[in-house]
């Protein structure tokens, strides 16, 4: 059984991961806010139909939580996916997915100051390697881009991103005891597709829909079926198998496998961001209390 959770959690590392390659290259037929909106729209979409079929749709549970649901979908999923396409426009795909990836760290401090959260020595040994390492990435190792501070739109549009993401997930933790996971997924998804489509309005695409390829329009069923809504249930039945602990440990694999996909695409990876990509993965094991010292284990099973 837990293998197969497992392989379920491998291949939600594998879609978001390849998520990084696939918005690079959908925003060279849609604008940020267009392909976030379809993205969001399929998978909102396949989300309620799910929801309905499962006779999951609670009148009383959407009249408490309705006022968080709209704030959570403004926040995680329109903030999000607003900061997160527009951002793919200016940076790497590798940049974006390493800047993301320190989010199990970013949640930690949001929820130290907001659900009040102790964070360990060891995770502020975690953090330390992770900073270092996101700064190695967005800069490559240049003493000069760190004296001036030029660091790429792009990269600060992701991050901005990862904060909205993070918050998104300690607020539902805080106020919505009362509301599943299925559907505060579902519900904010509605939301913040409706916003997105909203935005599109001020936001054309370069092209009009009349030209878009069929394998840019294959890079959003993709990003919404695979990776919002089959990478969302994979991760769920892990948290319910093997724990939350063990479950966002495989969030760590995703910088590694969008770094393998850009260079089977072509794309220079430099020797700093190799780097970067180590520390990172190193720091976020690490704050998780996946990596730990042997001696420290010997001494606390003595306790």
């Amino acid at each position: 059984m837990k293998s197969r959770i497992y392989l379920m959690l491998i291949g939600f590392a594998i879609f978001t991961g390849a998520t990084f390659n696939l918005a690079k290259y959908a925003v060279q037929y849609f604008s940020p806010a267009s392909a976030a909106a379809w993205r969001f729209g399929i998978a909102a979409l396949v989300m309620a139909l799910i929801l309905g079929l499962q006779k999951q749709i609670k009148v009383e549970t959407i009249k408490i939580h309705w006022k968080m649901y709209i704030l959570l979908g403004i926040i995680g999923i329109f903030g999000f996916n607003a900061f997160f396409f527009l951002g793919m426009q200016y940076t790497s795909p590798l940049n974006g997915a390493l800047i993301m990836g320190t989010n199990p760290l970013v949640t930690a401090l949001f929820a130290y100051f907001i659900l009040k959260n102790p964070i360990t020595k060891q995770q502020m040994l975690g953090i330390s390697f992770a900073l270092v390492g996101v700064i190695l990435v967005l800069t490559q190792g240049s003493l000069e881009i760190i004296q001036t501070l030029s660091i790429s739109k792009g990269d600060l549009l992701i991050l901005a991103g990862n904060l909205c993401w993070a918050l998104y997930g300690v607020l539902g933790r805080k106020y919505l005891n009362g509301s599943s996971s299925m559907e505060t997924t579902t519900y904010t998804m509605i939301i913040g597709s409706l916003c997105l489509v909203i935005l599109t309005a001020f936001s054309p695409s370069p092209q009009p829909l009349s030209h878009v390829t069929w394998s840019a329009w294959g890079a959003i069923l993709f990003m919404a079926l695979f990776t919002s809504v089959l990478g969302y249930l994979w991760w769920n039945k892990g948290m319910a198998t093997i724990g939350a602990s063990n479950t966002s440990l495989f969030f760590n694999l995703v910088p590694v496998v969008t770094m393998i996909l850009s260079i089977l695409t072509g794309a220079l990876i430099t020797l700093p961001q190799v780097i970067g990509t180590c520390l990172v993965i190193l720091g976020v094991l690490t704050a998780s209390g996946f990596l730990r010292l042997r001696k420290k284990q010997k001494v606390s099973a003595s306790i």
